[in-house]
């Protein structure tokens, strides 16, 4: 039976995974402070089993066979008998009292496996299939857990997900390069003049890659338009939060645009002045209701939608009296997740 506190796993395994965040990404860990109760303890478990999954998959030598292991794990999971582990008895309590499809956590380690593996992609529907994976199924099980399941609602927050990772690639392109890796599509690329193995062997800044950045950026501020129908009909509670995320992370997009499509040389900052004007502005906006855009999901995020929509489920009401909206913690959620540790020894200190 759900009822509108998160229901009662042991104080020790959900200390556990506050202390993994907390040696994690210290800023979520803080952030997730600002969640109402219920919803803090949620994302916490959700957060600290995806921490646990994306490390084990990205620091060992063999990505198949840790993938295998978690797999095994989630069968557990959904079949109520988690191993003797904290995050898996955590994520045991989230799964069943939110009713969270098992689909979601595979495609989010399908993607943090393609990491793993340094996949590229060779257009732009395999880099919306990569950002599915690793930003799409955060989106919408970020909406499972504040109680949303309708198509449209969850199509939006899957295109805000898909928006953002985008705008990751964008602002990260010389930083992965140095690391041996294009998030780029690669047909866009060559058609701009740039054989992408040299680049990669020489990260250097043209004329010709910031095109390919900028038409990149184009499509993410698509999306953020997009995904503006579905923020409105969220919980009022959260709405903040979320606007945030969207506003902020559409300003990184933007000071890439700044510097002139330069993410090798420089990685795009918001300053810190901005920041405050843009949270401020996130927080005090009234939005009018309004239906989610029917707009189709983008192919490439439809299995999460449907995986939700087609999932018998009861979802719990999320509820606290005592929570005040408070922007940050968004932020710092889709930061962590879409970023995705690509240098491991500095993400694990943010």
């Amino acid at each position: 039976m759900l009822t509108e506190h998160f229901l009662p796993t042991p104080a020790t395994d959900m200390g556990s995974c506050k202390r993994q965040l907390s040696h994690g990404s210290r800023s979520f860990y803080f952030a997730s402070h600002l969640l109402p109760s219920v919803m803090q303890q949620a994302a916490c478990g959700l957060y600290a089993f995806c921490r646990e999954a994306d490390d084990l998959i990205d620091e060992g030598s063999d990505p198949r066979a840790a993938l295998d292991e978690l797999h095994g794990r989630l069968d557990r999971i959904y079949e109520e008998k988690p191993l003797y582990l904290s995050t898996d008895r955590v994520l045991t309590q989230i799964v069943h009292s939110y009713q969270l499809p098992r689909a979601l956590l595979d495609a989010l380690l399908e993607g943090f496996e393609w990491d793993a593996s340094g996949r590229s992609y060779r257009d732009i529907d395999a880099v919306y299939d990569y950002s599915a994976r690793v930003a799409g199924a955060v989106g919408v099980m970020m909406s499972v857990l504040m109680g949303v399941r309708d198509a449209p609602t969850l199509a939006r927050a899957a295109d805000l997900g898909t928006a953002m990772q985008l705008t990751n690639i964008a602002r990260d392109v010389g930083e992965d390069a140095r690391l041996g890796r294009i998030y780029l599509p690669l047909d866009e690329l060559v058609a701009n003049g740039i054989e992408p193995e040299a680049f990669l062997r020489n990260p250097s800044f043209t004329p010709e890659l910031g095109r390919t950045i900028e038409q990149l950026l184009q499509r993410a501020r698509a999306l953020y338009i997009r995904a503006d129908s579905g923020i409105s009909v969220l919980p009022r509670k959260y709405q903040p939060g979320i606007r945030a995320a969207r506003k902020l992370y559409s300003a990184i997009g933007d000071q890439v645009a700044i510097q002139g499509y330069n993410s090798v040389d420089s990685r795009a900052v918001v300053g810190t002045n901005k920041k405050l004007g843009l949270l401020l502005s996130a927080i005090t906006l009234r939005q009018p209701r309004e239906l989610a855009s029917n707009e189709p999901a983008l192919a490439q995020n439809q299995f999460l939608i449907d995986a939700v929509v087609n999932a018998p489920a009861d979802a719990p009401a999320v509820t606290n009296n005592m929570f005040k909206p408070r922007a940050l913690w968004m932020l710092d959620l889709f930061e962590t997740l879409h970023a995705r540790d690509r240098n491991p020894g500095i993400a694990r200190h943010r």
